[in-house]
């Protein structure tokens, strides 16, 4: 199992890579196609959005079909198909249709490793082996930034993207090969029989889904899109700059995972973790709607706080994970991961409209409203979390 492992975290460092790459071609894309800030921005909810959707199917098919054959089959024509088509795009729909595919063949692939660390891990083990998954995998975070830039400038984006097309399609093949699917687990006699009403109809995960639905959103926004326009339309950074302060978030969002991971059990508390990371994010967003206009270092630092404390996701879905049985693992780590992406993609389509909304001849006011936009729900997310039971088996 530890190879297919392997090839599991390949298949979601794409995944991490494909909700990211877009803010390092915002101004390749938009010379050779015309695309907006606001069509990149509706192209990314789109694909958080269409991410979010899968994971009821998702869900369902992992506890039925197994997490080999779900993964490998979605990524191999989601994953594959959407990035060439993506590379053969001519107009800003193409890119949007592209993302849609994209997403669905990412939706599996990290939930199929958490379905596996569930089933075959101890209870208390999740948070840790989750956030070592999510790290790791958030190589592809960095992969996307710089890297992504000279890729760009050497073979263009479109020979990048049907190099991304041929990786997508052979990690697919290797997931399909390697993985092997745990033991179906079937429900006690008395237990709820499997649907998903099951996981909506348990009153103590909502405050966790409600804190998962904004919690994510303002890190994997402002990384996937939302840097690359703020930094080159506030302080005219060139592509290569941009990649370069992407890169520094990528590096803070993984060690930020790292640092969430094993800190539930050292502190003996994960409702304490989770809501102080996320008050201190808050006030990194808070910090940047202050120093909107820089100094330029103090703005890339705020941004990468933003990403080093955003990074509570495994910690949230194990908290949610640990009051979900055994049978239903499959549809409740997939829930929960649906109201986390689904955030992203809601609060993704709203930045677009606020930024063309605020859009004048202050550059650094459509800006200002969208990092007030992410404080604002962030820290309802936090107040709704206090009425959350504590739990770390």
């Amino acid at each position: 199992m530890h190879i297919g492992l392997i090839i599991l975290c390949l298949g979601y460092v794409l995944s991490q890579f494909y909700r990211a790459f877009l803010a390092v071609l915002t101004s390749a894309l938009e010379t050779d196609i015309g695309t907006t800030p606001e069509d990149l921005a509706f192209a990314s909810g789109l694909w958080f959005l269409t991410f979010a959707a899968m994971q009821l199917p998702v869900g369902w098919a992992l506890d039925r079909i197994g997490p080999s054959r779900t993964a490998a089959a979605l990524l191999l024509v989601g994953g594959g198909g959407g990035a060439l088509l993506f590379a053969v795009s001519t107009a800003p729909i193409h890119v949007s249709l592209a993302m849609v595919l994209i997403g669905v063949g990412c939706s599996p692939v990290l939930m199929a490793s958490y379905y596996i660390f569930a089933r075959q891990y101890p209870p208390r083990q999740f948070a840790t082996l989750a956030a070592v998954m999510l790290g790791v995998g958030s190589l592809g975070n960095l992969v996307a930034s710089y890297p992504t830039a000279l890729a760009v400038e050497w073979v263009g984006w479109r020979g990048t993207m049907i190099g991304l097309a041929v990786v997508s399609a052979l990690v697919a093949v290797g997931i399909g090969v390697t993985v092997r699917d745990p033991e179906k687990v079937s429900a006690p006699d008395d237990a709820p029989k499997g649907s998903v009403l099951d996981i909506l109809r348990m009153p103590v995960l909502w405050p966790i889904f409600l804190l998962m639905l904004v919690a994510y959103a303002p890190s994997a926004a402002l990384r996937g899109l939302w840097i690359g326009p703020y930094l080159s339309d506030v302080f005219n950074m060139s592509r290569a700059d941009v990649g370069l302060a992407s890169l520094a978030m990528g590096i803070a969002m993984i060690l930020g995972t790292f640092a969430y991971g094993p800190m539930d059990r050292l502190l003996g508390t994960r409702k304490g973790v989770i809501l102080g990371g996320n008050l201190l994010g808050g006030l990194a967003l808070c910090g940047l709607m202050m120093w909107i206009d820089g100094p330029v270092v103090l703005v890339i630092a705020l941004l990468a706080a933003v990403g080093f404390f955003g990074a509570s996701f495994p910690v949230i879905l194990a908290h949610g994970r640990a009051f979900v049985p055994p049978h239903l693992v499959g549809r409740g780590v997939t829930m929960l991961n649906f109201f986390g992406i689904g955030g992203v993609g809601i609060m993704q389509f709203a930045s677009g409209r606020l930024h063309a909304k605020m859009a004048g001849a202050d550059l650094s006011v459509p800006y200002f409203a969208i990092f007030a936009f992410f404080t604002i729900f962030l820290a309802v997310g936090c107040a709704i979390y206090l009425l959350s039971q504590d739990r770390l088996d």
